[in-house]
């Protein structure tokens, strides 16, 4: 599992662990690792050109410590300093020590040429701008320089001018094509638009773990924590205690909803799935295993748990079937047209059990009552808000993926494509994360379980090249895409 921590918790650690540490050397272990991971990205460090753009504060240490070891290898390392007077003095020395050369934005240092053409001609620029502290855009100098980059860009803990806490980005930000953070992840490395500007990442261990609390702000879960907590019937097992999902989806208007909602939810490990509405000659058609019903739901039989909302429409019958739902004593979750008929002063903790809402963010901003840019700016912000307000576990879909419940670390899916963008893909995940709640997993946990096998089963199906992808596409390769995380 990927953990990330808040920029409060990693500097209360760091102080910690540097107290027991000979000064300078928390230092020295980030820029060795910082150095060794340039040079795996040079290839060759000999004879190679390096840019370092150092700020005022220790991440311009960081690049000025890993720049003196490049150049003790033979690599031609240039600082562009874009504060002067505030460059850490200790790494400055150490680089011109080792053969580095020094240059200031607007003029001064040793090094010749102004300080966009020697970016302009390094094989590798390191950012070392901003810590995970920095606030809002870069500034006007710096934005100069990085657009001048034409080699690669490595980014020092995290790309500057992103948020380390929040993953938003508040004007213009480095685009790196890796990012080495130090200790732990920072949420905005894995939550978007930040994590887009992050490339690709590498932790370095600078010894920060035993320092840090048992539960981190944010989590992404990978393919041993998915197989873990896949259900597995046992030699006993009948459909029914396998769990049994009801599926309230589809309308006139829209009957093929019910479809895939039904197709993801035959994927999910529940052992039936029983569907109630008006579609139930279309969905026999593609699905003859399913349990069919007229309704209400109430009336339709047992079941573990309820999805409902894909193509329901807006009418009263939809309202009733909504309302008898919620009224239910097993997990419901909540999706498309269900969000739009939701009351925005419910308080679902008054449910006998969990409720999950999965809205997109023009659905999650209808239901806070903020613009839908406020949601895209804030995802973090926003699921939490959502969680705290309807007392939901809520999974808030996007290009990350985020899934909140109460009092619990976010958790972010990291396994999303592009192309999941495309009608129907919902659905699918609606019925899927519905079948595994029906199988007894908590909602959290069926919602992030459902958001990786989702986003994986759209890779498999896109790969290796990318190509357009349909949403029954996607649930047609769920089973093949369990059976890889569970090998």
């Amino acid at each position: 599992m990927r953990i990330a921590y808040s920029v409060e918790t990693v500097r209360a650690a760091e102080r910690e662990l540097m107290a027991r540490l000979p000064e300078g050397a928390l230092m020295q272990r980030a820029a060795a690792g910082l150095a060794a991971a340039c040079a795996d990205l040079l290839g060759r460090v000999y004879g190679s050109r390096v840019a370092l753009l150092v700020g005022s504060g220790d991440n311009g240490g960081d690049a000025l410590y890993a720049g003196a070891r490049l150049a003790r290898r033979g690599a031609g390392v240039t600082a562009v300093l874009l504060n002067p007077d505030r460059a850490h003095g200790g790494g400055l020395a150490a680089l011109r020590a080792a053969g580095g050369r020094v240059a200031a934005v607007g003029g001064g240092g040793e090094a010749t040429g102004d300080a966009e053409a020697i970016v302009a001609r390094a094989d590798l620029v390191v950012d070392g701008i901003v810590g995970i502290g920095g606030k809002g855009g870069l500034r006007p100098d710096a934005e100069r320089l990085v657009r001048a980059v034409r080699g690669t860009l490595v980014a020092v803990d995290l790309p500057s001018g992103v948020d380390a806490d929040t993953g938003e980005v508040r004007g213009s930000a480095v685009r790196a094509d890796a990012t080495i953070t130090f200790g732990t992840y920072k949420p905005g490395l894995l939550i978007d638009p930040a994590r887009t500007h992050a490339g690709a990442l590498r932790l370095v261990d600078i010894g920060l773990d035993a320092h840090l609390p048992a539960d981190p702000d944010v989590a992404a879960l990978q393919h041993e924590d998915v197989a873990a907590l896949l259900p597995r019937p046992s030699a006993e097992s009948d459909k029914y205690r396998r769990g049994v999902v009801g599926v309230v989806a589809g309308s006139a208007r829209y009957p093929g909803a019910a479809v895939l909602a039904v197709s993801g939810a035959l994927r999910g490990g529940a052992g039936a799935v029983r569907y109630v509405g008006p579609g139930a000659d279309t969905v026999i058609a593609r699905f003859p295993e399913t349990l069919v019903h007229s309704g209400p739901p109430a009336k339709a039989g047992r079941v573990q748990s309820w999805v409902v909302g894909p193509g329901l429409g807006d009418g009263a019958a939809a309202r009733h079937s909504l309302e008898d739902v919620l009224a239910s004593d097993v997990p419901v979750l909540v999706d498309a047209d269900g969000l739009h008929l939701l009351p925005t002063d419910s308080d679902l903790r008054k449910r006998e059990a969990a409720t999950v809402l999965t809205p997109h963010a023009g659905e999650a901003a209808a239901l806070l009552g903020v613009s839908r840019e406020e949601v895209e700016a804030g995802r973090l912000a926003a699921v939490r808000a959502l969680s705290e307000r309807y007392g939901a576990t809520v999974l808030l879909k996007g290009s990350t993926t985020l899934i909140a419940a109460e009092h619990q670390p976010v958790r972010v899916n990291p396994t999303g494509v592009g192309w999941l963008a495309t009608a129907g893909s919902g659905d699918v995940l609606s019925g899927l994360i519905g079948s595994l709640l029906a199988t007894g997993l908590p909602a959290r946990d069926a919602a992030s379980v459902g958001a990786y096998l989702h986003g994986l089963a759209a890779r498999r199906t896109t790969a290796p090249h990318g190509a357009p992808i349909a949403a029954y596409d996607v649930s047609t390769a769920l089973t093949d895409t369990w059976r890889d995380v569970l090998a």
